[in-house]
């Protein structure tokens, strides 16, 4: 049984339809990579699976259990599957260690201070212990988006879902982001992930898959997608992408 299951998933705004049909699976343990042009579907699907948007048709099941539909238990669901987004969404006035601490208590009934100590373990993993008790706005946007990620690491899901982190950084910061997402990659934890980087989506991924206005074009291993795709579309996305100086 896989750990994600997609079954033939349908979304759609008005007379748009951005999703048509996706089949995919992924295994325990798994990272795959979601790449395409802008607006081929890649963040609606990662806001489908975590129930930030209604699908209207197809399945989606975590562990066997369908997570579509009408009566289905979100916070459940996003206990179990984390977000990180392009935008940091971090509370403003409360400090790191408050944004990190307040998930875990909140939703998952721990203790405030086995909460505080978890949120500091986990900053000072990504060398942010000292900033513990700044607030959002007095960290660089690398930090912030560090930041975003502990925060859903304390809430100790199985899974993780990473819309396009570092579309949002200046370059020199997407660096020390990347390093933690293949730490992750490295721990085994089952990831999906949205991204432009494709030298990163090259490096880290164990399947690859190409979307196309909506569709799933092309899966596979990372050598066979960036090396030797099968779809003319996929060589020609590939194609630019290498001309940008991107691959």
């Amino acid at each position: 049984m896989s750990f994600i299951e997609l079954s033939n998933l349908h979304k759609s705004y008005g007379d748009f339809a951005v999703l048509q049909g996706i089949d995919l699976s992924v295994e325990r343990h798994q990272v795959v990579t979601l790449i395409g042009a802008s607006g081929s579907g890649k963040s609606t699907l990662l806001r489908c699976i975590n129930a930030l948007e209604a699908i209207d048709g197809g399945e989606i099941r975590i562990e066997g259990d369908v997570v579509s539909g009408p009566g289905v238990d979100v916070n459940r669901l996003r206990r179990t599957v984390g977000m990180v987004f392009q935008s940091f969404n971090l509370f403003p006035h409360m400090t790191v260690l408050d944004n990190i601490a307040l998930g875990p208590i909140k939703l998952r009934g721990i203790p405030v201070s086995e909460a505080r100590d978890r949120a500091r373990s986990l900053l000072e993993r990504v060398n942010l212990g000292h900033r513990a008790n700044y607030y959002p706005d007095q960290l660089s946007g690398g930090q912030q988006q560090r930041v975003a990620i502990v925060r859903t690491l304390a809430m100790d899901p199985k899974a993780v879902l990473l819309d396009e982190i570092t579309s949002a950084l200046d370059p020199e910061l997407v660096a020390e982001v990347l390093n933690i997402v293949r730490e992750l990659a490295a721990d085994g934890m089952t990831m999906m992930l949205a991204t432009h980087e494709m030298h990163f989506a090259r490096e880290v991924s164990d399947l690859v898959v190409f979307l196309e206005k909506g569709k799933l074009l092309e899966q596979g291993p990372p050598d066979q997608v960036f090396g030797d795709p099968t779809e003319p579309r996929t060589r020609e996305f590939l194609h630019q992408i290498i001309e940008a100086g991107r691959l």
